[in-house]
């Protein structure tokens, strides 16, 4: 028997599996919120960016809110020089923000509809109502060569309007599906399912985020398999307090290969 050749075979398999497996991009306000809680540089955003890439994320995103409860502009600016996978910067797409995106080119702008005092996004965009402006701010962005991604719910009407943006991705608000999980899982996937289909026949790729955890991302991850990236903060940083910030991590990373 060649023990060689079945490795080998199985090395192939893995790695085929593994490219195909959502990407993990992870949410590093609540690491500012803790330091800012305090003041002072601990723990340190930029040194914990570096270390989430170390233990394997994907990517890292940030939301530099006007208010800087969290992330803060400096952060923002600081993280785009050390960050070696893909920076993804959410916000609303404001003089701020646009000066931010044009000035750091980062991978990815996930556009969010948010207030300015708004506490999290628990919304997406009312693509219908905001065509002509999210045309104009998805083409500025796209002139940059950055890729783009809007926040939307599982509205079949909202999905195929957001294609007519020029919008390259949308980003499902998972919040819905995670309040529902422990009731009914399969009631609580079916809207996202259908609308992966309709997004996917729009020609839109799909990433997810809010509210995502150890206990539902891989149900999620398996009902989705357009999936191409999950964006977590709160959970994932919490469970790190009990687990550690690696552990967390490649556990996640774990729910999104089985």
């Amino acid at each position: 028997m060649n023990y060689y050749a079945i490795l080998s075979t199985f090395e192939a398999k893995f790695t085929i599996f593994t490219e195909m497996a959502a990407k993990l991009s992870v949410n590093i306000n609540k690491i500012a919120t803790l330091r800012n809680a305090r003041g002072g540089n601990v723990p340190n955003v930029l040194q914990v960016a570096l270390d989430c890439e170390l233990f394997g994320a994907d990517g890292i995103t940030v939301h530099p809110r006007p208010d800087e409860r969290h992330i803060t502009t400096k952060d923002t600016y600081e993280l785009s020089k050390l960050i070696t996978t893909e920076f993804n910067i959410e916000g609303y797409p404001d003089a701020r923000f646009m000066k931010m995106i044009k000035d750091l080119r980062p991978a990815q702008a996930t556009l969010v509809p948010d207030a300015p005092g708004v506490l999290t996004s628990d919304a997406g965009w009312n693509t219908i109502q905001r065509k002509d402006f999210l045309i104009d701010i998805i083409k500025q962005i796209k002139a940059l060569g950055v890729r783009t991604s809007i926040f939307i719910e599982t509205d079949n009407k909202l999905i195929e309007a957001a294609a007519l943006t020029g919008v390259d991705r949308i980003e499902f608000y998972t919040g819905p599906y995670a309040h529902q999980f422990e009731e009914n899982k399969k009631t609580a996937i079916q809207h996202y399912i259908e609308a992966a289909k309709t997004a996917t026949n729009c020609g839109l790729g799909i990433n997810a985020g809010h509210d995502l955890s150890l206990k539902n991302l891989n149900f999620f991850a398996k009902q989705i398999p357009e999936l191409m990236e999950v964006s977590i903060g709160h959970a994932l940083i919490s469970d790190a307090l009990y687990l550690g910030l690696e552990n967390a991590i490649r556990m996640y990373k774990r729910e999104l290969e089985k």
